[in-house]
């Protein structure tokens, strides 16, 4: 049943967050699809991380953490945060916060945000971040993750 089910949820289209934040000098990032808006007041959202990741144990030791949704041009930059091989960062323009959050440039929309709880979810940890600041630029079409693929939002009006 796991492999039906990973194809089912994979169905359902997400979009892709860089998450990174500036560690001990080094930018240390993944790629997320499992994003959640929670509250608006207070502002919170969700991310659902693997419990298996080796990145999140460093990451979660951030102060603030950044979150940016990619856009159709940075389908490059998703595989990228998601390699366990190659140099996450190569090539890709973050912009880092007195804080420590890294943030993609000419992302979609950029949200730096607190640990607010983490929790287990089966496989996954459910992390909840509180907003701490954040900006959006609603003329930059987010990158989608459907089907084991990157795909595009296109208008259907």
């Amino acid at each position: 049943m796991t492999d039906e089910l990973r194809k089912a949820f994979t169905l359902y289209p997400r979009g892709v967050m860089a998450v990174a934040a500036q560690i001990d000098g080094a930018p240390v990032g993944l790629a997320v699809s499992a994003f959640v808006s929670v509250s608006l007041d207070p502002p919170l959202l969700a991310l659902c991380i693997d419990a298996g990741s080796r990145t999140w144990p460093v990451l979660s030791t951030a102060g603030t953490i950044g979150v940016s949704v990619l856009t159709e041009e940075h389908a490059w930059l998703g595989r990228q945060l998601a390699s366990r091989t190659r140099d996450r960062f190569a090539d890709a323009k973050f912009d880092e916060t007195a804080r420590g959050a890294l943030l993609l440039t000419d992302a979609a929309a950029r949200f730096e945000c607190e640990t607010e709880s983490v929790s287990p979810g089966g496989d996954h940890l459910i992390v909840l971040l509180k907003v701490v600041s954040m900006d959006a630029d609603p003329s930059r079409r987010p990158l989608v993750w459907h089907d084991s693929q990157f795909a595009a939002v296109t208008s259907l009006l």
